[in-house]
């Protein structure tokens, strides 16, 4: 078996039993790395002496006590984004080209705990702003499918990463789009959950939810396995939500038979390239194979686009503003731009978005209860040119702005429901095109198994990069 592509899941059973060793498998991902990574230039910090002797230390281990938790031996890398103690977190710019936090953040310890070992971090857009993954500390990540493509963003190198064997797992986040827009350019799978799901720990800002952290693999089920260990409550976030991680960590089948989707049209006339609405038309098939009872319909998004600009502004100003000056030219231009935009937004600004919000979430309770899913494009476009910044047009519509290409993400996210992106097709060119799944407010695992069941029904989730 070939440990590089082998699922996650495999890969535990392997070990667990002890038909490979940890330090068998961290060393091939690790030859992998640096076999694959120049290519596409996913991870930008690897530590492979400290992997290695994590791996030796876990089989040590194993001999006397068995495995050290449900991820034992299994190799991940955490997001440029994610404060690792010891190793460098740079946020993607110059600013923190040196950065070594002092202290894991509590995603990073619950995962070691699980036996996870860390092997690197993954490339990010600076301060995880767009979705497409570049920046001026350590440049592109490219697209394995098309090296001359984008992976998207703003989780883009631990797509890349996935979607090449490089790791077995990876964590991402997602304000706009950032976990499930990458995964669809890359054929892997990436879980938006519901808000508080996965806590932040250590944070400025323990309110806000429209950032979230949360899984990414080349399966649906390797995501719920993933997920079993990040989520669950912790007493220092206070929107965490109750149910133990453990709770995703169980057989995704079901039966489907009558199950209401409802199938997306133009989420209120978003523009679309053709050839994306194609592959997503052919989709409603495999659903209805499935024995769901599919119809055409979307939620009222009224507001969300503006909505998601004020509150993501405020957000941006909150977390960045004593980071970054206004003036600092170390900054990306985009960067800059978005946080003179956030220090625009007013307190009457604040209040519009929250009350529209509130009516928005209402609305969208009641859709929800006609339907259990809705199911809709994950990007309004194809993966475009690895150095064009952000798409300026779509099927002839100029678009204002880097954000506004994303918006079949970032609209779903002011709805705080789950949404995944699992693989469903590819284009002529041979470019992936995934599909969106978003389930009612905190149905996580409803999401992960209509995910599973579409990604067997189709297949294409199997098909590898053309990378040696």
């Amino acid at each position: 078996m070939d440990l590089g592509t082998a699922t996650a899941r495999e890969l535990a059973q392997l070990l667990r039993t002890r038909v490979v060793s940890a330090g068998e498998v961290v060393a091939a991902h690790l030859a992998r790395i640096e076999a694959v990574n120049p290519r596409v230039n996913a991870i930008v910090t690897v530590c492979a002496e400290m992997a290695l002797a994590r791996a030796a230390e876990l089989d040590r281990a194993i001999v006397q006590d068995g495995p050290s938790g449900p991820l034992h031996g299994l190799p991940i890398a955490h997001k440029d984004l994610v404060e690792t103690a010891g190793v460098r977190t740079t946020y993607g710019s110059l600013l923190l080209a040196d950065h070594v936090p002092a202290r894991d953040h509590l995603l990073v310890e619950r995962v070691r705990a699980a036996g996870a070992v860390l092997v690197g971090k993954t490339n990010t857009p600076e301060f995880g702003m767009g979705s497409q993954t570049h920046n001026r500390l350590f440049g592109a990540t490219r697209n394995p499918y098309r090296l001359d493509r984008t992976c998207g963003g703003s989780s883009g190198g631990a797509a890349v990463a996935l979607a090449t064997g490089m790791v077995a797992l990876a964590d991402g986040s997602d304000m706009g789009g950032s976990l499930r827009n990458p995964a669809s350019f890359c054929n892997v799978v990436g879980l938006r959950p519901s808000p508080g799901r996965v806590p932040d720990v250590p944070t400025d800002d323990a309110w806000f939810d429209l950032a979230v952290l949360g899984p990414m693999a080349r399966t649906v089920d390797d995501v719920a396995l993933l997920l079993a260990v990040m989520a669950g409550p912790d007493r220092r976030s206070p929107g965490a939500l109750p149910e133990p991680g453990g709770h995703f960590d169980r057989d995704l089948g079901r039966d489907l038979r009558g199950v209401r989707v409802a199938f997306a049209h133009d989420l209120g006339g978003l523009p679309f390239e053709p050839e994306v609405l194609r592959l997503f038309s052919a989709q409603r098939a495999v659903f209805e194979r499935l024995g769901c009872a599919v119809t055409d319909a979307e939620p009222d998004l009224a507001d969300a686009d503006r909505i998601f600009r004020i509150l993501r502004g405020w957000h941006l100003v909150r977390s960045l503003g004593t980071v970054v000056a206004s003036d600092d030219l170390r900054v990306a231009p985009m960067v800059r731009e978005n946080l003179a935009f956030g220090r625009t937004v007013t307190a009457a600004d604040l209040a519009w978005a929250e009350t529209r919000r509130s009516r928005l979430v209402e609305r969208a309770g009641d859709f929800f209860r006609a339907h259990e899913f809705w199911v809709l494009p994950v990007s309004q476009v194809l993966p475009f040119d690895v150095e064009q910044p952000w798409v300026t047009s779509i099927a002839g519509v100029p678009m204002p702005d880097y954000l506004a290409w994303m918006r079949s993400c970032s609209l779903v996210s002011t709805l705080a429901l789950p949404a995944i992106a699992v693989p469903a097709a590819f284009s002529s060119g041979g470019l992936p095109v995934g599909i969106q799944i978003v389930g009612r407010p905190r149905d996580d695992l409803g999401v992960l198994q209509l995910a599973r069941a579409f990604e067997e029904a189709t297949g294409a989730g199997r098909r590898r990069p053309p990378l040696g």
